[in-house]
């Protein structure tokens, strides 16, 4: 595991638990723990996390940075290409209609559904430029791209054509990412704009399937799109907290654990 993941497997932790120890925080990662306090430390300058004696304490700051398409599709690759794997199960019936979402784990997501002979089934709606230009190139038929603005930072369309688009339109299943995934605050993201249109998305299907690394649980930030009561099914990795899985199902939702190689 390279140290940038265990480092945001370590502040989702922290944000779901409330507070961690270095001892465990070294042995539930295989790495010493003069390892784990210097990640400690960072997360700390970071704000993040607070240090404490022993430990860290979480932040209850809402975060609202944001990183490039390239620096997110490094990050926590295995878990997304498992969860990418594990979401083909909720894909519609034949002739069926998805949303989907902007995002590196919805990015590997497509990649999937272009080698997919079935593909051409479906009519796929989606706001991410290289998502529509992946299905395209590989003869989808039937793949639109929501027209508006688009942002560089997370090649996600966005703006009022959007929305008004998505307000005509019906979907089976909605497949969603998310900058974080709390128990009070429920999907969040930094952007007001990609909100509302994730939430769009969200209020025009019949489901709604997250796709949702472990290192995002626990995270807050600045602008909530969807309560849990809005989400069906979680997708995501080994890493999550079992407590916040627990949770998760307390709540009535389903929670898929993907594991590589399925």
């Amino acid at each position: 595991m390279y140290a940038e993941e265990r480092r945001r497997q370590i502040a989702s932790l922290t944000a779901v638990e409330g507070r961690v120890n270095v001892t465990e925080l070294a042995a539930r990662f295989n790495v010493t723990a003069e390892t784990i306090r210097r990640d400690l430390a960072i997360l700390d300058q970071e704000g993040t996390v607070h240090r404490v004696h022993g430990g860290a304490v979480a932040s209850q700051n809402f975060q609202t940075t944001e990183f490039t398409v390239d620096a997110r599709s490094k990050s926590a690759s295995t878990a997304k290409n498992a969860i990418a794997h594990a979401a083909l199960r909720y894909l519609p019936q034949a002739h069926g209609g998805l949303f989907l979402d902007a995002g590196t784990t919805l990015s590997t997501f497509a990649d999937l559904l272009s080698q997919n002979s079935q593909a051409r089934h479906w009519s796929i709606v989606t706001n991410c430029l290289p998502i529509a230009l992946n299905l395209a190139s590989a003869g989808l038929d039937e793949v639109q791209l929501l027209g508006g603005s688009v942002r560089a930072i997370t090649q996600a369309v966005v703006g009022d054509t959007a929305l008004r688009t998505l307000a005509l339109m019906r979907a089976d299943v909605a497949f969603i990412g998310t900058n974080a995934l709390t128990l009070d605050h429920g999907l969040s993201t930094a952007d007001s704009q990609e909100a509302a249109v994730k939430r769009a998305m969200i209020i025009n299907a019949r489901k709604v399937v997250v796709l949702c690394d472990a290192s995002k649980m626990g995270c807050d930030y600045l602008v909530s799109f969807a309560t849990l009561d809005d989400i069906d099914v979680v997708i995501t990795d080994k890493g999550a907290p079992s407590t916040f899985v627990d949770a998760l199902r307390e709540r009535g939702i389903e929670v898929v654990i993907a594991e590589p190689g399925e």
